[in-house]
């Protein structure tokens, strides 16, 4: 009993025991030290040991001290502890590597001295209230009086980006979009690397202690990579977006009501796969998205110029371009990509949109949804407005037939809709 005392109520002090299992060059902590920063008692930490909760760490592993892989795994148990898993089903997981991923968290900044909000505030000269709805926008979690010093540096960047003229607003909405872009972002690297990584070393029988610290190499070779390619992406769509806003100022008539605030006038096309239900009866989930994934690809590699994909619902795309002949004629030539069933569809239409938040909204993105719903597989589909933007232009290859006053859902009055087709040679 009194050996054991003693292990638990160690010195918080890092110790560089040597000859476990688990030793490395770097120093070890004492069980105490873990249980301060796991947030529960030197005792239930022992437990969680003796019941297999740690994978790769027994009892008498305990008195050579814990690595900081180790000390990954206690906080994933107190996590899952809390949510209210067993520890039988926790150790459970633990044996099969299914917790193999947490310990990546211990690369990742953040681990550091915590900091309240008003620290925050006086740190970077910032509001209490602007930094909770920053956070907000970001859509990062509500941990706002136990914020990490690299937190408070990206909020001394925020203020200095206000300071260089932003207004508050317009940094808002880019807070929004920078945090679903790359909350999408972070989302596919965890889910990715567990699909074509972690799952394949868990059906070949590889240890739990293996499958994490195979996990760990991975993440520490993959992360600095991570921020110079990114950066490169954004530099390179940044100096096409400029450019394509640059000669869309030119071409494009402004009317008055692009002079309110967030509005601007572009062509809005839905695309989306003809009978796509059915298909995913038929054939099975993965057959149908398989399907849907070949009909993205296909409008990426293929988009006109000025053209920007916006956003993918199901087997739903939504595309807006300044030019709204180049997206008619996009869209007629992206149906020799699908000559056989299920066959995409499209609709098109052109005028003012509400910009928010890197999406558009608004009566032309709803008329422009209800026009791809009128469409058969196969057929192109475009408002009175697309027709008269075009007219006059080089469109004699292509073939326009009126098919007439449409009463369209949620608009009062009918809609003159137009066929659109390649004209015949």
């Amino acid at each position: 009993m009194a050996r054991r005392e003693t292990e638990d109520t160690a010195s918080p002090a890092l110790s560089t025991a040597a000859g476990s299992a688990h030793d490395d060059a770097r120093p070890r902590l004492s069980t105490a030290a873990v249980a301060a920063a796991v947030g529960v008692s030197p005792g239930t930490l022992r437990r969680w040991v003796e019941r297999g909760a740690i994978p790769g760490m027994a009892v008498e592993d305990l008195r050579n001290g814990w690595t900081d892989q180790d000390l990954a795994h206690a906080r994933i148990v107190a996590r899952l502890r809390a949510r209210g898993h067993t520890l039988e089903r926790i150790a459970e997981a633990a044996r099969e590597g299914r917790l193999a991923y947490g310990p990546v968290e211990q690369i990742l900044p953040g681990g550091e001295e915590r900091m309240t909000l008003d620290q925050a505030a006086e740190a970077t000269g910032l509001e209490p209230d602007l930094i909770v709805r920053i956070w907000t926008a970001l859509g990062l979690p509500r941990e706002l009086d136990r914020l990490s010093r690299s937190d408070v540096e990206a909020l001394k960047h925020v203020a200095a980006a206000l300071a260089a003229g932003l207004p508050d607003e317009a940094f808002l909405q880019l807070a929004r979009v920078y945090g679903q872009a790359l909350s999408q972002i972070a989302d596919a690297e965890v889910r990715l690397v567990h699909l074509y990584f972690h799952v394949p070393l868990m059906r070949e029988g590889v240890s739990s202690a293996e499958i994490a610290e195979r996990m760990q190499h991975l993440a520490r070779d993959l992360l600095p990579l991570a921020t110079p390619i990114m950066e490169h992406v954004h530099e390179r769509l940044l100096r096409h977006f400029i450019e394509q806003d640059v000669v869309g100022h030119m071409e494009l008539d402004v009317d008055d009501e692009e002079h309110l605030s967030g509005r601007v006038r572009t062509s809005v096309a839905f695309c989306d796969l003809s009978g796509y239900s059915r298909l995913t009866e038929e054939e099975g989930e993965e057959q149908a998205f398989s399907t849907v994934e070949r009909l993205i690809e296909a409008v990426q590699a293929t988009l006109p110029e000025g053209g920007r994909l916006v956003k993918t619902i199901g087997d739903e795309v939504m595309i807006v371009c300044q030019d709204p002949g180049a997206l008619v004629d996009w869209s007629v030539g992206l149906m020799s990509f699908f000559p056989d069933r299920p066959r995409p569809r499209i609709g098109i239409h052109y005028g003012s949109v509400l910009y928010r938040d890197g999406d558009y909204y608004g009566r032309a993105v709803n008329l422009a949804a209800r026009i791809v719903a009128r469409a058969s597989g196969g057929e192109v589909l475009v408002s009175g407005d697309v027709v008269d933007a075009v007219r006059g232009k080089a469109t004699r290859h292509l073939r326009f037939e009126n098919i007439g006053e449409i009463k369209m859902k949620g608009f009062s009055r009918p809609v003159v809709l137009w066929r659109v087709a390649a004209a015949e040679q």
